[in-house]
């Protein structure tokens, strides 16, 4: 039989209300009280039922974790870090997989039955209106990795895409190439138009730079291979800014397929700096996306809202950087 509450109260002759109290963050109990239902806890093996403890406080310490796109392998580096971070705050992600599912509904009704506390939404090409759905729906939520908006309905967290579509572009121009080409994920996701965006202003801004756009159909190593496979069927450009890693390697792949090297032959620059970038055998250079920094506000931010859920939305940007290694040639300088 399973240790009870009622077991724990009678070997430390309290009461079941000061049991509960003991294993209730913030309750009120007394050292001498606290002492001895640790010590009555500890030798019968007693552990509080979460979701029984769930019904008193009416929190049951769930968050759910929404994203859409488990292909990329960078999102297993971006799920450990969120469970990690969760764990930490003693809270348990509900992870929803959205591939292939763009209405917000059935993950509401699924969350709502689990009385998640809160929710975020992990990904960089769902639109506002997604994340927005769940507020509508009384969830506290939080948008990582979502576009920027100077008038946020809920909280956004990310860096600024248009700014790393300029500084892709800067770095490609900065090294000497004049003949440039942007390759993005799905056409219609929002990272992908604000960087592209990015990427086709500051080409504009220098003389005898041409450039062109092309897009793959997902944020995955196929994709990107298809895509690059596709181009060079054409003129190739001299270099190419994949608005993700992974399009990055699968747009490597297709090169050495044709027999071309990367840098010697074209240039790559990729975005997100996942951990097999800095593999010796890809050795990519790419724009830093501050993961672990937009991570932990997100968690922050998610459980301040369950708190108080009528604070004021706010669109929090994060810095990106160039990391350097070897897909691109040395600089002229």
């Amino acid at each position: 039989m399973a240790v009870t509450l009622k077991d724990v109260a009678e070997l430390a002759n309290v009461s079941r209300s000061a049991v509960s109290r003991t294993f209730t963050k913030g309750a009120s109990v007394s050292k001498k009280t606290r002492i001895k239902v640790m010590t009555a806890a500890d030798k019968l093996g007693y552990s509080p039922n979460v979701l029984a403890s769930s019904l008193t406080t009416g929190r049951t310490k769930m968050i759910g974790l929404v994203s859409n796109n488990f292909h990329n392998p960078v999102f297993l580096e971006v799920f450990d870090m969120f469970t990690r971070g969760l764990h930490e705050r003693d809270l348990r992600p509900l992870l929803v997989n959205l591939t292939n599912e763009t209405d917000p509904e059935a993950s509401i009704r699924m969350l709502q039955q689990y009385s998640v506390d809160g929710v975020i939404v992990a990904s960089s090409t769902l639109p506002p209106e997604f994340a927005e759905s769940f507020r509508e729906a009384g969830i506290p939520v939080v948008h990582s990795f979502g576009r920027h908006c100077e008038k946020p309905i809920v909280d956004i967290l990310g860096i600024d895409n248009v700014a790393a579509g300029r500084m892709a572009a800067h770095t490609l121009i900065e090294r000497g190439y004049t003949e440039i080409g942007f390759l993005g994920g799905p056409p219609g996701a929002t990272s992908t138009l604000d960087r592209e965006n990015g990427f086709l202003v500051e080409c504009s801004g220098h003389l005898g730079v041409s450039c062109t756009t092309s897009f793959a159909d997902a944020y995955s190593f196929e994709a990107g291979q298809a895509e690059m496979k596709r181009l060079l069927k054409s003129n190739i450009m001299q270099a190419y800014f994949c608005g993700d890693d992974v399009l990055s390697l699968g747009a490597m792949s297709a090169l050495q397929s044709a027999g071309l090297k990367v840098p010697d032959d074209v240039g790559v620059i990729g975005l997100n700096n996942m951990k097999m970038a800095n593999w010796d055998n890809i050795n990519l250079t790419t724009i830093h996306n501050p993961f672990s920094e937009i991570i932990s506000a997100s968690i922050e931010r998610v459980t301040a809202l369950v708190e108080n859920p009528h604070m004021t939305a706010k669109s929090i940007r994060f810095d990106c950087s160039v990391v350097e290694r070897g897909s691109l040639k040395v600089s002229r300088t």
